[in-house]
């Protein structure tokens, strides 16, 4: 018999907010995190916009000096996991043993930010006055690394690396070993801090960033004059435990995981398949996981980033899978607000899809004026929606064709 698991605590740090009630009460309000880049010089590049973390002090979660010698994703990843740590009310060697403690962290592209600082460094004055820390700065799996040196966890240590996808694939990977028996309590989730002058000049040669200049509306997922998405920063890191340690040490628990699903495009480096095929595939298989009937869905949030063919080819692929009953569900992007985390995403879009259904609050999908003939489904268009939220589906879609979903409902006992 497969563990059941539940999510017992939730941090984050995003554009919206350094946690989670500010970012949340954000994204009920529709505003946007999206604002001129600043941290970064983008009088070389053509695209000036990015939801950008803003205030954030890593001391506030960490020693100062160690937290220099982390690149920012890190430092991200540190700080919402010693959030969702205390949220959960886990003290390690008192209700729980580190040993049985993992971590599976994500990020699509790591600390590419210091990767190019310290290179220009050494481009400019040599060897000796590049960082001793840089490779631990920036490779992708150091905020796993981290986050279980800061917090003492010694059972598996993981990180999935897959885009766009990699804080849902985290998240779900997670899920598998805690069913399977492989710990008690895994922290999870993804974290990315990738607005770059390289990152945002490829994005941009590659046409895949909003050229629209008011950041306010410059994020509009399935409206049809959407032309790009914005990149964005962040952490999102929840606490997947096995249920019954959960009850066992009394636990405030937010949702049950229930179903995930994993597959590949096998199609083009950048361009998603055709129709939605591999990501209707992932929520077919999620839904499969779960198993549940398709019309117990009440809510998907939707990876879509406001580009052209994304938003278009998950439409159809959300059609695919529900047929009728995509017609009745309800379904936002909170890329409209955020901007787009990449390997941060899945991790702070799951958080958003559990107070969901903890609250009753459907996000709305803020932007959208002009609908698209061909993107007719309920997309909760400018305001938040209060709706009785049972179980919802989150998808996340990735450069290389990856494409995961996953499945959360209200727990019940």
């Amino acid at each position: 018999m497969k563990k059941r698991v539940v999510v017992t605590g939730i941090g984050a740090v995003t554009p919206l907010g350094n946690n989670v009630s500010s970012t949340w009460e954000n994204i009920k309000n529709g505003v946007s995190g999206i604002a001129p880049a600043v941290r970064i010089d983008v009088d070389k590049i053509d695209v000036k916009l990015a939801g950008e973390v803003k205030g954030f002090e890593p001391q506030n979660f960490m020693d100062r000096k160690e937290a220099r010698r982390m690149g920012r994703f890190s430092q991200f990843a540190v700080a919402a996991a010693k959030m969702a740590f205390e949220d959960a009310g886990l003290q390690m060697d008192m209700n729980v043993i580190p040993e049985r403690v993992g971590v599976w962290i994500g990020s699509g592209i790591g600390g590419l930010g210091e990767f190019e600082e310290q290179y220009r460094k050494f481009l400019d004055k040599g060897q000796r006055r590049v960082n001793p820390f840089t490779i631990p700065m920036f490779i992708p799996d150091m905020a796993s690394g981290r986050v279980s040196i800061e917090l003492g966890a010694k059972g598996v240590n993981n990180c999935s690396v897959t885009a766009c996808a990699s804080g849902s694939n985290s998240i779900g990977d997670a899920f598998r070993a805690i069913q399977h028996g492989n710990a008690d309590v895994i922290v999870a989730g993804g974290a990315e801090a990738s607005i770059t002058e390289m990152t945002m000049a490829g994005f941009s040669n590659m046409t895949a960033l909003s050229t629209n200049p008011d950041p306010k509306t410059a994020s509009r997922p399935f409206d049809k004059n959407r032309d790009g998405f914005v990149i964005a920063e962040g952490a999102g890191i929840i606490i997947l435990e096995e249920l019954e340690h959960a009850i066992k040490r009394g636990a405030h628990i937010y949702g049950e995981v229930i179903g995930y699903g994993s597959t590949g495009d096998a199609y083009h480096i950048t361009s998603p398949a055709p129709d939605g095929e591999g990501a209707a595939r992932a929520m077919k298989l999620a839904l499969e996981d779960a198993a549940i009937p398709k019309e117990e869905i009440d809510y998907i949030n939707a990876h879509g980033t406001s580009t052209p063919l994304n938003d278009l080819y998950e439409t159809m692929a959300i059609k695919e899978v529900f047929k009728e009953h995509a017609f009745n569900l309800s379904v936002s992007s909170t890329k409209s607000m955020t901007g787009h985390m990449l390997g941060a995403a899945g991790g702070v879009e799951a958080i958003f899809s559990l107070l969901a259904i903890k609250e009753g609050v459907l996000p709305p999908t803020i932007n959208y004026e002009t609908p698209d003939a061909e993107l007719d489904l309920n997309y909760v268009p400018n305001t938040a929606k209060k709706k009785e939220v049972n179980v919802v589906l989150s998808n996340s879609l990735g450069f290389g064709g990856h494409n995961a979903a996953l499945v959360f409902k209200k727990f019940a006992e």
